[in-house]
């Protein structure tokens, strides 16, 4: 692997893209979260809740994205380089849901291995929903549990980042990797 890749993750509203934009506002590669603009794209062609009405194309459509950017930041001109979400998410949430997934979708997160990984816990203060996040607080802890298990199944070991303000936050990664 050429460059260090890190993935921040954590269930929905925990702080990852706020901490992803204080990371670019100082100066670090940063690779945003893609399941929002495969969300619109299926709004704007008719599916309100693409993820709800057909999970495995949605699947397969964010795990093809998050692919693609693992390959990017493999070979970006930078040498660390950070994701907010990884491969193994799509995993998580499909376990979440209880659905069944191709083997691909494992070979997939097997084969694509991020050096080091950073979960933001869940986080009642900060949590909010909108049009294309439709968990309730509760689903969110679920989903927590199904990264942290998702993760660990595949061989990492997770950082976690404590409730902090953003700068804070980006101070406790940036001091870990």
């Amino acid at each position: 692997m050429k460059n260090e890749i890190i993935v921040l993750i954590g269930g929905p509203s925990s702080g990852k893209s706020t901490l992803i934009n204080e990371l670019i506002k100082n100066g670090h590669t940063c690779f945003p979260e893609i399941s929002r603009e495969i969300i619109k794209k299926a709004q704007e062609d008719g599916i309100d809740q693409l993820f709800l009405e057909n999970p495995l194309l949605f699947s397969e459509l964010l795990l093809e994205g998050r692919k693609k950017q693992f390959l990017e930041a493999q070979n970006h001109e930078s040498n660390i380089v950070f994701i907010d979400r990884g491969l193994p998410d799509v995993v998580a949430y499909m376990d979440f849901i209880g659905d069944t997934y191709p083997d691909f979708f494992t070979d997939t997160c097997t084969n694509h291995k991020y050096t080091n990984v950073f979960m933001l816990p869940p986080w009642k203060e900060i949590y909010t929903s909108d049009e294309e996040r439709y968990e309730t607080f509760e689903q969110a802890l679920e989903i927590h549990n199904h990264l942290v298990k998702t993760y660990e199944n595949f061989g990492y070991q997770i950082t976690e980042v404590p409730k902090d303000t953003v700068e804070k936050r980006a101070a406790y990664i940036l001091e870990r990797i």
